[in-house]
């Protein structure tokens, strides 16, 4: 039975994050993420559209809606520019559409990125999953963040969204919370990364890739981190998720 036009509306609608709070729903496509989403509890699976193909050697559990769609239909609702085989429309945890008042206390016995209005979606996932590659267990948004549950932060992210803990955050938060972490900011300006010894804990600031960190979440800085360019070199900065990964590694040397 085709898909009808009214569920193609109402997925597509889905891009929308205003849509996506209102209904606490949001999609996420491909055999990777979408089989991770059905092998784990959080994030209860509302439906899934598929290909036959996928149907037939992947089925989901008892208890999960499927539609089986053609290649056609698929591109109605996908949000990918190639539709890959299924989508997923997921429920959001309980609680994740209001902003918590104060982060998990666990967060202040591991080291944190603290992502200071990292507006590109893309960004963010690629963020996300470095976390989970360095054991950054803990990530928050801080104001003027990308949407967690945009679909290209899911698409990049590539189900690191669901073993990292991620929540929106005022730094000013954190600090009030931990005030004896360490909190790093990466800066042009800032000392050598490979000459710091870093604590067993702390909490890495990135801000956007143009303006940097703002004002009001430098006063929270205590050492500011840079990676030296190599002699000549004429580069003004590296993407964020490069930067990101580059200092989250040495972070976590020894």
């Amino acid at each position: 039975m085709p898909i009808s036009s009214g569920t193609i509306k109402f997925i597509s609608s889905l891009r929308q994050k205003k849509v996506r709070q209102n209904y606490h729903k949001f999609t996420a496509e491909g055999p990777r993420i979408v089989g991770e989403l059905l092998r784990q509890a959080r994030y209860p699976v509302d439906h899934v559209y598929a290909l036959a193909s996928w149907a037939e050697q992947s089925p989901p559990p008892a208890g999960v809606p499927l539609t089986v769609v053609s290649p056609k239909e698929l591109g109605r609702i996908s949000q990918l520019a190639t539709p890959h085989q299924v989508l997923a429309v997921v429920d959001l945890p309980q609680g994740s559409t209001s902003a918590p008042a104060a982060p998990p206390p666990a967060f202040a016995d591991h080291w944190s990125l603290y992502l200071d209005g990292i507006q590109s979606p893309s960004n963010l996932g690629a963020l996300l999953r470095i976390a989970d590659w360095f054991d950054f267990p803990y990530v928050f948004g801080g104001p003027g963040t990308a949407d967690l549950y945009n679909s290209k932060s899911v698409q990049a992210s590539m189900g690191s969204f669901l073993r990292v803990h991620y929540q929106e955050m005022d730094l000013t938060a954190l600090v009030t919370a931990a005030p004896q972490l360490a909190v790093f900011g990466a800066d042009l300006a800032g000392e050598d990364i490979y000459s710091v010894t870093p604590p067993p804990a702390g909490i890495l600031v990135l801000g956007a890739e143009g303006p940097g960190i703002r004002a009001g979440t430098q006063v929270h800085i205590n050492r500011r981190l840079t990676i030296p360019r190599a002699a000549g070199r004429q580069a003004e900065s590296l993407n964020a998720a490069v930067a990101a990964g580059i200092l989250c590694s040495a972070l976590r040397r020894g």
